[in-house]
């Protein structure tokens, strides 16, 4: 596509920010509120405003989204009404992008778009950005708030190649139609693998549904509270400061039992859950020890929950990643790189959901702005 000359980013600045979700804009939200205006500039990969959020699947709803958090400075029923944000039927793929539009506008940030950076390196002054086009960027400073939307993970399970059906991951998904008259395997013990399954066995004619996952699932309260959400943050913080790969914050709270969950399970669609299979036959999955074992399920989908990993392969460069497998992070909430103070990392970690990516915001450019004036 044509890319006005106004848009391109400049090819010098002290802070460079590259992602444009939640993470990114907070983190120049408060650039900006520390003073930082016309010294920093955001590199956003998508065409249009979103983040991941403008390429979920098109039957979750804002009220389905698991709490979409406000953006400081101006919240979500702020921007679109109150009726809007509590009407079940509205998209989040087109609500919460038309949001973050309205936010940046608002606050005028400076977000260039569309610009793929392909590298990041070190020079004697900071750091050159090289884009997809080949142009370079550099900054004294920068701040990665690229999440996790582009790396879906799928793990290795033997013979997962000599499969014959479909396989999907929540990235792919678009609907249930889809699914009509299949037998679909869903792998995952999180909210999505739980709210697509519902989503699936509910509104796919003829579809049978399986569940699988390597842990147990659990439910807990439905009321998602603060200090709930604090306690999870806290324990993906523990691994990245000691340098191991991050788990998702979902992951350590457990699935709420709302009502939707709540009547699924009394209607027997959440009932047929198994422990994760050892291997992948032609036609299906198959369990080798346990008490599963020499048990086979024949299936026609194969559809993977299974989480998301960091999207940093373009910090390869400046080689982060510790003995541990993961980046040793430290500062106030973990946002600072502790090889490298000037590389402040948001939407990572434990700021990879709404519970902590605003708060990190705040962290990342209150660290970046004090590096700035030392």
């Amino acid at each position: 596509m044509d890319i006005d000359s106004a848009s391109r980013p400049l090819p010098d600045s002290d802070v460079l920010v590259i992602g444009g979700g939640q993470a990114g804009l907070s983190g120049a939200y408060y650039l900006q509120h520390f003073g930082l205006t016309g010294r920093y500039q955001l590199l956003d990969a998508a065409a249009h405003p979103g983040g991941a959020w403008q390429f979920r699947w098109p039957t979750l709803t804002l009220a389905g989204a698991n709490r979409v958090h406000d953006l400081p400075g101006f919240g979500l029923i702020e921007a679109l009404g109150e009726s809007e944000v509590h009407d079940g039927t509205v998209k989040a793929s087109s609500a919460v992008p038309r949001y973050y539009s309205m936010y940046e506008d608002k606050f005028s940030l400076a977000v260039h778009r569309p610009f793929r950076v392909r590298s990041v390196r070190r020079d004697d002054t900071g750091f050159v950005t090289t884009l997809s086009d080949g142009f370079d960027i550099t900054s004294r400073t920068l701040i990665n708030a690229t999440g996790t939307w582009e790396r879906p993970f799928v793990p290795h399970v033997p013979g997962i190649e000599e499969f014959a059906g479909r396989q999907l991951h929540t990235h792919d998904y678009s609907g249930p139609a889809e699914f009509a008259g299949k037998r679909i395997l869903v792998v995952g013990a999180g909210i999505s693998a739980v709210q697509l399954l519902i989503e699936i066995a509910r509104n796919a004619p003829g579809a049978q549904t399986f569940w699988t996952s390597r842990t147990e699932p659990t439910f807990g309260s439905p009321d998602f509270s603060p200090d709930r959400g604090r306690e999870a943050v806290a324990r993906v913080e523990q691994r990245v400061r000691a340098g191991l790969p991050p788990t998702s914050v979902v992951s350590v709270t457990g699935l709420p039992l709302t009502p939707a969950i709540a009547d699924a399970r009394a209607d027997g669609i959440l009932s047929d859950w198994r422990p994760m299979f050892g291997r992948i036959t032609p036609t299906g999955v198959a369990w080798d020890c346990g008490a599963l074992a020499g048990k086979t399920l024949d299936v026609d989908v194969i559809f993977w929950n299974t989480g998301f990993r960091s999207s940093l392969d373009h910090l390869s460069p400046l080689r982060l990643r510790g003995p541990g497998g993961g980046i040793v992070m430290t500062g106030r909430l973990a946002t600072t790189v502790e090889s490298d103070p000037r590389i402040q990392l948001i939407g990572y970690g434990p700021s990879a959901s709404t519970i902590g990516a605003n708060r990190a915001g705040r962290e990342a450019a209150r660290n970046i702005a004090a590096f700035l004036a030392a």
